[in-house]
Protein backbone atom coordinates (compact mmCIF):
# COMPACT_ATOMS: atom_id res chain seq x y z
CA UNK A 1 0.00 0.00 0.00
CA UNK A 2 1.14 3.63 -1.08
CA UNK A 3 2.06 6.00 1.84
CA UNK A 4 0.26 9.15 2.02
CA UNK A 5 2.97 11.40 1.14
CA UNK A 6 3.38 8.67 -1.92
CA UNK A 7 -0.22 9.11 -2.77
CA UNK A 8 -0.22 12.67 -2.42
CA UNK A 9 2.76 12.51 -5.20
CA UNK A 10 1.17 9.98 -7.25
CA UNK A 11 -1.71 12.02 -7.76
CA UNK A 12 0.31 15.48 -8.23
CA UNK A 13 1.70 13.25 -11.53
CA UNK A 14 -1.49 12.01 -12.43
CA UNK A 15 -3.68 15.28 -12.39
CA UNK A 16 -1.34 16.30 -15.16
CA UNK A 17 -1.53 13.30 -17.49
CA UNK A 18 -5.08 13.59 -17.26
CA UNK A 19 -5.24 17.36 -18.45
CA UNK A 20 -3.73 15.84 -21.64
CA UNK A 21 -7.20 13.69 -22.68
CA UNK A 22 -8.85 15.26 -24.67
CA UNK A 23 -11.95 13.16 -25.46
CA UNK A 24 -14.55 12.51 -22.92
CA UNK A 25 -14.90 8.88 -23.09
CA UNK A 26 -11.44 8.04 -22.90
CA UNK A 27 -10.97 10.48 -20.26
CA UNK A 28 -13.12 8.59 -17.91
CA UNK A 29 -10.88 5.75 -18.91
CA UNK A 30 -7.79 7.74 -17.43
CA UNK A 31 -9.29 9.00 -14.27
CA UNK A 32 -10.63 5.53 -13.24
CA UNK A 33 -7.77 3.42 -13.87
CA UNK A 34 -5.84 6.63 -11.88
CA UNK A 35 -7.89 6.75 -8.95
CA UNK A 36 -8.18 3.04 -8.39
CA UNK A 37 -4.35 3.06 -8.63
CA UNK A 38 -3.55 5.77 -6.06
CA UNK A 39 -6.08 4.30 -3.88
CA UNK A 40 -5.19 0.80 -4.59
CA UNK A 41 -8.62 -0.27 -5.19
CA UNK A 42 -10.15 -3.20 -6.97
CA UNK A 43 -12.86 -1.84 -8.89
CA UNK A 44 -14.87 1.78 -9.54
CA UNK A 45 -17.05 3.10 -11.21
CA UNK A 46 -18.20 6.98 -12.58
CA UNK A 47 -21.58 8.50 -13.02
CA UNK A 48 -21.91 11.60 -15.20
CA UNK A 49 -24.83 14.06 -13.71
CA UNK A 50 -27.77 14.65 -16.54
CA UNK A 51 -30.17 17.30 -15.63
CA UNK A 52 -31.80 15.23 -12.54
CA UNK A 53 -30.25 12.03 -12.90
CA UNK A 54 -26.80 10.39 -13.23
CA UNK A 55 -25.83 8.18 -16.02
CA UNK A 56 -23.64 4.96 -15.03
CA UNK A 57 -20.88 6.14 -17.47
CA UNK A 58 -17.61 3.85 -17.11
CA UNK A 59 -16.93 0.92 -14.73
CA UNK A 60 -13.77 -1.11 -13.91
CA UNK A 61 -13.12 -4.45 -11.99
CA UNK A 62 -10.08 -5.90 -11.84
CA UNK A 63 -11.57 -9.21 -10.13
CA UNK A 64 -14.28 -9.73 -13.05
CA UNK A 65 -11.29 -8.68 -15.90
CA UNK A 66 -9.55 -11.40 -14.13
CA UNK A 67 -12.62 -13.90 -15.00
CA UNK A 68 -11.91 -13.15 -18.96
CA UNK A 69 -9.59 -14.38 -21.10
CA UNK A 70 -6.35 -12.32 -22.41
CA UNK A 71 -7.40 -9.36 -24.71
CA UNK A 72 -11.29 -9.40 -23.44
CA UNK A 73 -12.92 -6.35 -22.21
CA UNK A 74 -15.65 -6.32 -19.36
CA UNK A 75 -19.19 -5.64 -21.04
CA UNK A 76 -21.16 -3.07 -19.38
CA UNK A 77 -24.31 -0.84 -20.22
CA UNK A 78 -24.66 2.24 -19.12
CA UNK A 79 -28.36 3.18 -17.20
CA UNK A 80 -29.74 6.19 -15.31
CA UNK A 81 -30.09 6.27 -11.66
CA UNK A 82 -32.48 9.70 -10.14
CA UNK A 83 -30.49 12.43 -7.53
CA UNK A 84 -31.68 11.54 -4.20
CA UNK A 85 -31.18 10.11 -1.61
CA UNK A 86 -32.11 6.59 -2.10
CA UNK A 87 -28.93 5.56 -4.09
CA UNK A 88 -25.52 5.90 -2.36
CA UNK A 89 -24.29 7.74 -5.75
CA UNK A 90 -27.30 9.60 -5.54
CA UNK A 91 -26.88 10.36 -1.92
CA UNK A 92 -23.85 12.30 -2.72
CA UNK A 93 -24.64 13.92 -6.08
CA UNK A 94 -27.43 15.36 -4.07
CA UNK A 95 -25.64 16.82 -0.63
CA UNK A 96 -22.84 17.02 -2.62
CA UNK A 97 -20.80 15.24 0.21
CA UNK A 98 -18.17 12.66 0.28
CA UNK A 99 -19.45 8.32 1.68
CA UNK A 100 -17.21 6.37 3.09
CA UNK A 101 -18.57 3.21 3.88
CA UNK A 102 -16.36 -0.31 5.39
CA UNK A 103 -19.04 -2.54 4.28
CA UNK A 104 -21.41 -2.06 1.97
CA UNK A 105 -23.56 -4.98 3.26
CA UNK A 106 -23.59 -3.69 6.91
CA UNK A 107 -25.70 -0.38 6.76
CA UNK A 108 -27.10 1.58 9.51
CA UNK A 109 -31.13 1.62 9.57
CA UNK A 110 -30.69 5.37 9.74
CA UNK A 111 -29.10 6.15 6.51
CA UNK A 112 -31.13 7.19 3.89
CA UNK A 113 -29.61 4.84 0.92
CA UNK A 114 -29.02 1.48 0.30
CA UNK A 115 -26.95 -0.61 -1.39
CA UNK A 116 -28.34 -2.44 -4.48
CA UNK A 117 -26.92 -6.18 -4.42
CA UNK A 118 -28.03 -7.10 -7.91
CA UNK A 119 -24.96 -6.45 -9.65
CA UNK A 120 -23.14 -8.35 -7.12
CA UNK A 121 -25.30 -11.60 -6.90
CA UNK A 122 -25.32 -11.47 -11.36
CA UNK A 123 -21.51 -11.48 -11.49
CA UNK A 124 -20.91 -13.35 -8.33
CA UNK A 125 -18.93 -10.46 -6.68
CA UNK A 126 -18.59 -8.98 -3.33
CA UNK A 127 -18.88 -5.33 -2.78
CA UNK A 128 -17.45 -4.39 0.23
CA UNK A 129 -15.81 -1.43 1.26
CA UNK A 130 -16.83 1.69 -0.68
CA UNK A 131 -15.46 5.31 -0.78
CA UNK A 132 -17.93 7.45 -2.87
CA UNK A 133 -17.34 11.50 -4.04
CA UNK A 134 -18.70 13.90 -5.83
CA UNK A 135 -17.13 15.43 -8.99
CA UNK A 136 -17.46 19.25 -8.98
CA UNK A 137 -16.68 22.40 -10.76
CA UNK A 138 -15.55 25.73 -9.51
CA UNK A 139 -18.52 27.15 -9.13
CA UNK A 140 -19.43 24.08 -7.06
CA UNK A 141 -21.59 22.13 -9.17
CA UNK A 142 -21.93 18.64 -9.08
CA UNK A 143 -20.71 16.99 -12.55
CA UNK A 144 -20.57 13.62 -11.52
CA UNK A 145 -19.55 10.84 -8.57
CA UNK A 146 -16.53 8.68 -8.78
CA UNK A 147 -16.70 5.53 -6.65
CA UNK A 148 -13.82 3.64 -6.04
CA UNK A 149 -14.97 -0.33 -4.67
CA UNK A 150 -13.02 -2.56 -2.15
CA UNK A 151 -9.59 -1.45 -0.95
CA UNK A 152 -6.94 -3.74 -0.98
CA UNK A 153 -4.25 -4.41 2.13
CA UNK A 154 -0.78 -5.92 1.47
CA UNK A 155 -2.19 -9.63 0.70
CA UNK A 156 -5.27 -8.09 -1.36
CA UNK A 157 -7.35 -9.01 1.07
CA UNK A 158 -10.57 -6.28 0.89
CA UNK A 159 -9.99 -3.57 3.27
CA UNK A 160 -11.82 -0.10 4.50
CA UNK A 161 -10.39 3.05 2.62
CA UNK A 162 -8.82 5.66 5.75
CA UNK A 163 -10.47 8.82 6.65
CA UNK A 164 -7.63 10.08 5.25
CA UNK A 165 -7.96 9.26 1.66
CA UNK A 166 -11.37 11.21 1.62
CA UNK A 167 -9.99 14.91 1.29
CA UNK A 168 -7.01 13.42 -1.40
CA UNK A 169 -9.94 11.80 -3.38
CA UNK A 170 -12.33 14.90 -3.13
CA UNK A 171 -8.98 16.99 -4.49
CA UNK A 172 -8.80 14.22 -7.22
CA UNK A 173 -12.41 14.73 -8.06
CA UNK A 174 -12.24 18.43 -7.85
CA UNK A 175 -9.42 17.68 -10.81
CA UNK A 176 -11.02 15.20 -12.86
CA UNK A 177 -14.13 17.57 -13.38
CA UNK A 178 -11.79 20.20 -14.77
CA UNK A 179 -10.58 17.85 -17.17
CA UNK A 180 -14.81 16.54 -17.88
CA UNK A 181 -15.41 19.66 -17.99
CA UNK A 182 -12.75 20.55 -20.93
CA UNK A 183 -13.31 17.41 -22.91
CA UNK A 184 -17.03 18.12 -22.69
CA UNK A 185 -16.04 21.47 -24.51
CA UNK A 186 -14.21 19.57 -27.15
CA UNK A 187 -17.23 16.68 -28.05
CA UNK A 188 -19.60 19.34 -28.18
CA UNK A 189 -17.48 21.46 -30.83
CA UNK A 190 -17.12 18.39 -32.80
CA UNK A 191 -20.56 17.45 -32.62
CA UNK A 192 -21.69 20.52 -33.53
CA UNK A 193 -19.63 20.50 -36.39
CA UNK A 194 -21.36 17.26 -37.12
CA UNK A 195 -24.83 18.98 -36.93
CA UNK A 196 -23.98 20.83 -39.61
CA UNK A 197 -23.23 17.81 -41.80
CA UNK A 198 -26.40 16.44 -40.58
CA UNK A 199 -28.50 19.08 -41.82
CA UNK A 200 -27.21 18.50 -44.94
CA UNK A 201 -27.07 14.59 -44.64
CA UNK A 202 -29.73 13.17 -42.20
CA UNK A 203 -27.60 10.42 -42.09
CA UNK A 204 -24.85 12.14 -40.49
CA UNK A 205 -25.92 12.05 -36.71
CA UNK A 206 -24.40 12.41 -33.59
CA UNK A 207 -25.00 8.73 -32.55
CA UNK A 208 -23.47 7.52 -36.08
CA UNK A 209 -20.28 9.62 -35.28
CA UNK A 210 -19.79 8.35 -31.80
CA UNK A 211 -20.31 4.70 -32.28
CA UNK A 212 -17.75 4.72 -35.52
CA UNK A 213 -15.15 7.11 -33.09
CA UNK A 214 -16.05 4.68 -30.07
CA UNK A 215 -15.60 1.34 -32.62
CA UNK A 216 -12.42 2.64 -34.03
CA UNK A 217 -10.36 2.70 -30.58
CA UNK A 218 -11.90 -0.76 -29.53
CA UNK A 219 -10.60 -1.99 -33.58
CA UNK A 220 -7.10 0.06 -33.37
CA UNK A 221 -6.50 -1.66 -29.85
CA UNK A 222 -6.80 -4.93 -30.78
CA UNK A 223 -4.75 -4.39 -34.27
CA UNK A 224 -1.91 -2.37 -31.75
CA UNK A 225 -2.04 -5.52 -29.41
CA UNK A 226 -1.40 -8.24 -32.43
CA UNK A 227 1.45 -5.89 -33.58
CA UNK A 228 2.69 -5.54 -30.29
CA UNK A 229 3.07 -1.80 -30.18
CA UNK A 230 3.73 -0.46 -27.08
CA UNK A 231 0.78 0.45 -24.58
CA UNK A 232 2.17 4.13 -24.09
CA UNK A 233 1.88 5.01 -28.13
CA UNK A 234 -1.88 3.23 -27.85
CA UNK A 235 -2.78 5.18 -25.14
CA UNK A 236 -1.53 8.25 -27.08
CA UNK A 237 -3.56 7.45 -30.33
CA UNK A 238 -6.73 6.63 -29.30
CA UNK A 239 -7.61 9.66 -27.63
CA UNK A 240 -6.92 11.66 -31.36
CA UNK A 241 -8.11 8.05 -33.32
CA UNK A 242 -11.35 8.69 -31.12
CA UNK A 243 -11.94 12.60 -32.27
CA UNK A 244 -10.69 12.23 -35.62
CA UNK A 245 -13.47 9.41 -36.45
CA UNK A 246 -16.12 10.90 -35.39
CA UNK A 247 -15.26 13.77 -38.40
CA UNK A 248 -15.00 11.24 -41.38
CA UNK A 249 -17.26 12.72 -43.15
CA UNK A 250 -17.14 16.21 -42.20
CA UNK A 251 -16.76 16.75 -45.98
CA UNK A 252 -20.22 16.25 -46.72
CA UNK A 253 -20.96 19.89 -45.74
CA UNK A 254 -20.11 21.01 -49.33
CA UNK A 255 -21.59 18.82 -51.09
CA UNK A 256 -25.00 20.03 -52.58
CA UNK A 257 -28.46 18.64 -51.10
CA UNK A 258 -29.67 17.97 -54.35
CA UNK A 259 -26.80 15.05 -54.09
CA UNK A 260 -26.91 14.69 -50.58
CA UNK A 261 -30.67 13.63 -50.34
CA UNK A 262 -31.38 12.59 -53.35
CA UNK A 263 -33.99 9.14 -52.60
CA UNK A 264 -32.31 7.82 -55.71
CA UNK A 265 -29.01 6.04 -56.74
CA UNK A 266 -26.64 8.76 -57.96
CA UNK A 267 -25.84 8.62 -61.61
CA UNK A 268 -21.79 8.82 -62.53
CA UNK A 269 -21.45 12.57 -62.12
CA UNK A 270 -23.16 13.20 -58.90
CA UNK A 271 -21.20 10.18 -57.49
CA UNK A 272 -17.97 11.84 -58.40
CA UNK A 273 -18.87 15.23 -57.24
CA UNK A 274 -20.15 12.72 -53.58
CA UNK A 275 -16.85 11.65 -53.65
CA UNK A 276 -15.00 14.82 -52.65
CA UNK A 277 -16.36 14.61 -49.53
CA UNK A 278 -12.94 12.97 -48.80
CA UNK A 279 -10.46 15.74 -49.71
CA UNK A 280 -12.74 18.96 -48.60
CA UNK A 281 -12.88 17.30 -45.33
CA UNK A 282 -9.04 17.19 -45.18
CA UNK A 283 -9.00 20.51 -46.04
CA UNK A 284 -10.62 21.14 -43.28
CA UNK A 285 -7.09 20.66 -41.34
CA UNK A 286 -4.85 22.15 -43.68
CA UNK A 287 -3.09 24.06 -40.95
CA UNK A 288 -1.53 21.06 -39.23
CA UNK A 289 -0.67 22.06 -35.29
CA UNK A 290 -1.53 18.81 -33.39
CA UNK A 291 -1.85 15.64 -33.58
CA UNK A 292 -5.23 15.61 -34.16
CA UNK A 293 -4.98 17.94 -37.27
CA UNK A 294 -2.73 15.54 -38.78
CA UNK A 295 -5.00 12.10 -37.86
CA UNK A 296 -8.17 14.08 -38.95
CA UNK A 297 -7.30 15.07 -42.27
CA UNK A 298 -5.71 11.47 -43.03
CA UNK A 299 -9.09 9.73 -41.60
CA UNK A 300 -11.01 12.57 -43.73
CA UNK A 301 -9.07 11.63 -47.18
CA UNK A 302 -8.88 7.87 -46.52
CA UNK A 303 -11.71 6.44 -45.00
CA UNK A 304 -13.24 5.31 -48.53
CA UNK A 305 -10.16 3.86 -49.91
CA UNK A 306 -10.15 -0.21 -50.41
CA UNK A 307 -7.30 -2.86 -49.75
CA UNK A 308 -7.71 -3.85 -53.15
CA UNK A 309 -7.07 -0.55 -54.59
CA UNK A 310 -10.54 0.27 -55.76
CA UNK A 311 -11.35 3.10 -53.12
CA UNK A 312 -11.03 6.36 -53.85
CA UNK A 313 -9.81 9.32 -54.14
CA UNK A 314 -5.88 7.85 -54.08
CA UNK A 315 -2.91 9.52 -53.99
CA UNK A 316 -4.50 12.93 -54.50
CA UNK A 317 -3.20 16.33 -52.74
CA UNK A 318 -6.29 16.85 -51.61
CA UNK A 319 -5.32 21.13 -52.28
CA UNK A 320 -4.88 20.97 -55.77
CA UNK A 321 -7.00 17.60 -56.45
CA UNK A 322 -3.51 16.77 -58.31
CA UNK A 323 -2.38 13.54 -58.16
CA UNK A 324 1.16 13.15 -55.75
CA UNK A 325 3.94 13.26 -58.08
CA UNK A 326 4.84 9.63 -59.41
CA UNK A 327 1.12 8.46 -58.91
CA UNK A 328 -0.46 9.19 -62.06
CA UNK A 329 -2.32 6.53 -64.07
CA UNK A 330 -2.69 6.06 -67.59
CA UNK A 331 -5.74 9.09 -67.81
CA UNK A 332 -3.19 10.99 -65.51
CA UNK A 333 -5.60 10.62 -62.68
CA UNK A 334 -4.68 9.56 -59.03
CA UNK A 335 -3.58 5.99 -58.61
CA UNK A 336 -5.86 4.00 -55.92
CA UNK A 337 -4.04 3.32 -52.83
CA UNK A 338 -3.74 -0.31 -52.17
CA UNK A 339 -2.90 -2.03 -48.97
CA UNK A 340 -0.59 -1.35 -46.88
CA UNK A 341 -0.58 2.53 -49.16
CA UNK A 342 -3.79 3.20 -46.90
CA UNK A 343 -2.92 4.86 -43.48
CA UNK A 344 -3.84 2.41 -40.53
CA UNK A 345 -6.22 4.62 -39.52
CA UNK A 346 -7.94 5.16 -42.75
CA UNK A 347 -8.16 1.61 -42.89
CA UNK A 348 -9.64 1.40 -39.44
CA UNK A 349 -12.42 3.84 -39.85
CA UNK A 350 -13.61 2.44 -43.17
CA UNK A 351 -14.22 -0.55 -40.95
CA UNK A 352 -16.23 0.84 -38.05
CA UNK A 353 -18.33 3.00 -40.70
CA UNK A 354 -19.31 0.05 -43.00
CA UNK A 355 -20.18 -1.95 -39.61
CA UNK A 356 -22.58 0.68 -38.30
CA UNK A 357 -23.82 1.59 -42.03
CA UNK A 358 -24.97 -1.79 -42.11
CA UNK A 359 -26.49 -2.22 -38.90
CA UNK A 360 -28.02 1.18 -39.01
CA UNK A 361 -31.66 1.63 -40.51
CA UNK A 362 -31.58 4.47 -43.40
CA UNK A 363 -34.30 6.08 -45.79
CA UNK A 364 -33.41 3.35 -48.43
CA UNK A 365 -32.94 -0.09 -46.48
CA UNK A 366 -33.80 -1.22 -42.89
CA UNK A 367 -30.78 -2.49 -40.53
CA UNK A 368 -29.24 -6.27 -41.56
CA UNK A 369 -29.48 -9.11 -39.47
CA UNK A 370 -26.17 -9.68 -37.69
CA UNK A 371 -25.41 -12.93 -39.68
CA UNK A 372 -25.26 -11.24 -43.08
CA UNK A 373 -23.50 -8.17 -41.42
CA UNK A 374 -21.09 -10.22 -40.33
CA UNK A 375 -20.57 -12.07 -43.70
CA UNK A 376 -20.53 -8.74 -45.35
CA UNK A 377 -17.37 -8.48 -43.54
CA UNK A 378 -16.06 -11.59 -43.80
CA UNK A 379 -16.38 -11.73 -47.27
CA UNK A 380 -14.79 -7.66 -47.82
CA UNK A 381 -11.62 -8.93 -46.26
CA UNK A 382 -8.77 -8.65 -48.25
CA UNK A 383 -10.89 -7.05 -50.61
CA UNK A 384 -12.71 -4.01 -49.44
CA UNK A 385 -10.78 -4.85 -46.19
CA UNK A 386 -7.20 -5.30 -44.20
CA UNK A 387 -7.71 -8.72 -43.10
CA UNK A 388 -5.76 -7.74 -40.28
CA UNK A 389 -8.40 -4.86 -39.36
CA UNK A 390 -11.10 -7.33 -39.79
CA UNK A 391 -9.29 -9.84 -37.36
CA UNK A 392 -9.32 -6.91 -34.83
CA UNK A 393 -12.66 -6.33 -35.46
CA UNK A 394 -14.30 -9.77 -34.95
CA UNK A 395 -11.72 -9.77 -31.61
CA UNK A 396 -14.06 -7.13 -29.84
CA UNK A 397 -17.40 -7.84 -31.90
CA UNK A 398 -18.98 -8.02 -28.07
CA UNK A 399 -17.71 -4.41 -27.09
CA UNK A 400 -18.65 -3.24 -30.36
CA UNK A 401 -22.07 -4.27 -29.53
CA UNK A 402 -22.43 -3.24 -26.23
CA UNK A 403 -21.21 0.45 -27.88
CA UNK A 404 -24.09 0.16 -30.00
CA UNK A 405 -26.45 0.22 -27.28
CA UNK A 406 -24.67 3.05 -25.57
CA UNK A 407 -25.19 5.46 -28.53
CA UNK A 408 -28.45 4.17 -29.86
CA UNK A 409 -30.42 6.48 -32.78
CA UNK A 410 -32.87 8.51 -31.94
CA UNK A 411 -36.62 7.59 -33.01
Amino acid sequence: MLSEQEKLHLTTQIVLDINEVKDIDLLLERILTSVRRIFNADAGSIYLKEKDTLKFSYTQNDTLQSRLSSGRKLIYRSFFIPVNDRSIAGYVANHNKTVNIADVYQLSNTTPYTFDSSFDELSNYRTTSMLTVPMTNPRGEVLGVMQVINGQGMDRQVVPFEPSDESLIRHFATSAALAIERARMTRDIILRMISMAELRDPRETGAHVNRVGAYSVEIYEGWAREKGIPSEDVTRQKDVLRMAAMLHDVGKVAISDLILKKPARLNLDEFEIMKSHTFLGARLFRDINSDFDEVAAQVALNHHEKWDGTGYPGHMNPFTEKPLPGYEDESHQPRPKRAEEIPIFGRIVAVADVYDALCSRRSYKEPWDEDRILEEMRKSSGFHFDPEVVDAFFSCLDVLKSIAERYPDLE
